[in-house]
């Protein structure tokens, strides 16, 4: 959390099962370019996730299920950077958001969020609804879609379409203003 001192946390979630994948690529650019604004906590761990089990929501909840809406709740800002599987989210992912869902760790929490897939269109779509389901905050300029993502990515995760670039920069200034607010 925020104190007068510090740099605004953000606690990253990286929605892709894949340890090289695009999207860490992508968070990996994001933290380089805003360590001087804020400090970045980076979740690659949905895989450790139990399976949601609503009967363990609000009592006997394990443990790294607490740590995980602990780091949503203490943090100033989330960032949700994620591929698109099959025309929607990755389980990974939607297993770890079920978990805060009775919860208000994502109530107005200033959000950003990303899908950068081969197409993304319905992942992306399917994000903003259940983000706005738990009530995150989130505009239409603190929301990317990179389509095609990995024709737009060096091997060192920089940005090489033009448009791709420019659109990534105008997010980052969106959720940084957004953030800073």
């Amino acid at each position: 959390m925020k104190t007068e001192d510090t740099r605004p946390a953000i606690f990253v979630i990286n929605g892709s099962a894949s340890e090289r994948s695009a999207n860490q690529k992508l968070i990996n650019n994001f933290a380089g370019q805003m360590k001087e604004y804020f400090d970045v906590d980076i979740f690659n761990s949905l895989k450790t996730l139990p399976h949601f089990d609503p009967e363990l929501s609000i009592e006997n909840t394990p443990k790294v299920i607490l740590d995980f809406r602990a780091s949503i709740e203490k943090a100033d800002a989330v960032l949700i950077c994620t591929p698109e599987y099959v025309f929607s989210i990755p389980s990974g992912l939607k297993n770890a958001i079920e978990w805060c869902v009775s919860t208000t760790v994502f109530s107005n929490k200033p959000t950003g969020l990303i899908t950068a897939s081969a197409s993304g269109r319905k992942g992306h779509e399917e994000l903003q609804l259940i983000m706005k389901t738990i009530m995150a905050e989130f505009t239409a300029e603190t929301t990317l879609l990179i389509s095609g993502v990995k024709g737009k990515l060096n091997e060192n995760g920089e940005i090489t379409d033009k448009k791709t670039k420019e659109d990534f920069e105008a997010f980052i200034n969106s959720f940084k203003a957004m953030v800073e607010k």
